[in-house]
């Protein structure tokens, strides 16, 4: 994958694949300690410890459609080339965390992508699993809600194409600020 917003959306789909109805993405750029930290966390059905063990292996997929599952090593390859790792939490029946860290100014570090894209493209395709999204730059923070933006708009759709449109800008401009504070 060309960017690391890719993985994003490859590990959204399988937390919606998993039944999950809240996927929470944290992106911390620490500046300071060189670091960049990506966190997708839902509430889908988990994995026993045996499942989560294999999950490194390309060979190894839940999935009937195909027999190999690189999503995860892919993105471990990306994180280990570039100073960094992945971890992988979960429990049956409550869920999956799954941690990525990168070296932030290493130079085989996978751009971070258009995260605000990759963002509401999941969300505009999904209205009705509660999404949210913690971007920060160091000390500074920016938090989006599905749930609380589709209670402001009420009869709108956040699938809409206006909606779509308005929530990107408004993410990307957000984070811009942030990285310029």
């Amino acid at each position: 994958m060309n960017d690391l917003s890719l993985h994003i959306i490859d590990i959204i789909q399988n937390s919606l694949s998993a039944g999950a109805k809240r996927i929470g993405l944290a992106v911390k750029e620490d500046v300071h300690a060189d670091k960049l930290t990506i966190t997708i966390e839902d509430d889908g059905k988990g994995m026993s410890p045996e499942i989560v063990a294999r999950l490194e292996d390309p060979f190894y997929t839940t999935r009937t459609t195909r027999k190999v599952g690189m999503g995860i090593p892919l993105y471990k390859h990306s994180a280990m080339q570039s100073g960094g790792d992945v971890r992988i939490e979960s429990e049956l029946g409550k869920g999956t965390k799954v941690i990525a860290w990168f070296q932030l100014n290493n130079i085989d570090r996978p751009p971070l992508g258009d995260v605000a894209n990759s963002f509401v493209l999941m969300v505009s395709a999904n209205p009705h699993i509660h999404f949210t999204l913690c971007y920060s730059v160091n000390e500074n923070e920016y938090t989006f809600d599905s749930m609380e933006v589709a209670g402001v708009l009420g009869d709108i759709e956040l699938s809409d194409v206006r909606v779509i449109r308005l929530l990107e800008e408004m993410i990307r401009e957000n984070i811009n600020e942030l990285k310029m504070m």
